[in-house]
């Protein structure tokens, strides 16, 4: 098992994946053709596009950084490890696997194979991220930093993904349903970077003080 250094190795590398990744993933969009403010992010990587592979890239980078989160958390907050570390895989997925134009869905749209995959990744991936911050919240041994961090951006999320996946079934592709999902993502992102950050500092992965056997194995 990692001891409080590494795991606080682990969530110090997580809180600059994540951002960079994420912030790679918006100079991509930005650039791409049409506004940047309407349709799926996930366009942004469709083949073809001059910025689709640096999505892409950023995508690792953010899948990378919540598997890190997921080392340092996993050990100490309950079940959260293993949904941070599958979130990771399907986000992995979803940056592998890019949609085609338009990032079609059904009910409303005709969608392919790998439309499915990517879209199915990333909908159950950020359902995951949901649960994480749900486990943070109600974990007792979580500090009280990051407890206030996941309850605040579990309100939010929550609520946005529903509405988000109700507009999707309603509407189909639809700006409010692009809103949302911009919203959704900011949300998560905050939740991963802050989480990380806070595990990072001397007072241990979970933002309170580190058991004794932590302590035991970094003097031994």
């Amino acid at each position: 098992m990692l001891n409080h250094d590494h795991r606080r190795r682990f969530a110090a590398g997580a809180a600059c994946l994540v951002p960079a990744g994420a912030v790679t993933m918006l100079v991509a969009l930005v650039a791409a053709p049409g506004s940047w403010l309407t349709g799926y992010v996930s366009e942004a990587a469709v083949a073809g596009l001059p910025f689709a592979a640096t999505y892409r890239w950023g995508f690792f980078g953010v899948a990378c950084g919540v598997a890190l989160l997921a080392g340092a958390v996993g050990p100490v907050v309950r079940f959260a490890g293993p949904v941070l570390g599958v979130a990771a895989g399907l986000a992995a997925t979803s940056a592998a696997v890019p949609c085609s134009v338009g990032c079609p869905l059904p009910p409303y749209e005709r969608a392919s194979l790998t439309d499915l995959v990517h879209g199915g990744a990333s909908i159950v991936g950020l359902v995951l991220l949901a649960g994480a911050m749900g486990l943070t919240v109600i974990d007792h041994r979580t500090g009280p930093v990051q407890r206030r961090l996941a309850a605040v951006s579990g309100v939010v999320i929550v609520p946005v993904g529903a509405a988000l996946a109700l507009t999707m079934l309603i509407a189909g592709r639809h700006p409010l349903g692009a809103a949302l999902e911009r919203v959704a993502l900011v949300v998560a992102v905050a939740w991963l970077t802050g989480t990380a950050l806070v595990a990072s500092l001397p007072a241990g992965p979970i933002g309170g003080r580190p058991r004794p056997r932590d302590h035991a194995r970094v003097e031994s």
